[in-house]
């Protein structure tokens, strides 16, 4: 998630898509709907970005921890256990961030 002045922290979402989907307005709608519904409305999605790798640990773990130190501005902390360093470069890029 990313802080929100109103509700405190809102969910944002790092999709990477299978083959044969391409990034859309309409795919980020169809997917907030997907989650209002799966999830209740109480959760909103307020920014989905579309990337081709996630940081990963070597064990396939999605490292969380590293998105979010990305999205708030904070240090990466270590992350020695990353699979791909490239996937780091892959969110700040969707985020439009240097």
């Amino acid at each position: 998630g990313r802080p929100d002045p109103l509700r405190g922290e809102v969910a944002c979402a790092f999709v990477v898509l299978k083959g044969g989907y391409e990034p859309s307005e309409s795919l980020k709608d169809t997917l907030r709907e997907l989650v209002k519904k799966t999830l209740g409305p109480i959760v909103i999605v307020s920014d989905i970005f579309f990337v081709s790798k996630l940081p990963k640990t070597r064990s396939g773990k999605i490292m969380r921890r590293l998105i979010k130190a990305i999205i708030t501005d904070k240090p990466l902390g270590d992350y020695s256990t990353i699979e791909d360093e490239t996937s780091i470069e892959e969110v700040k890029k969707a985020l439009g961030k240097p």
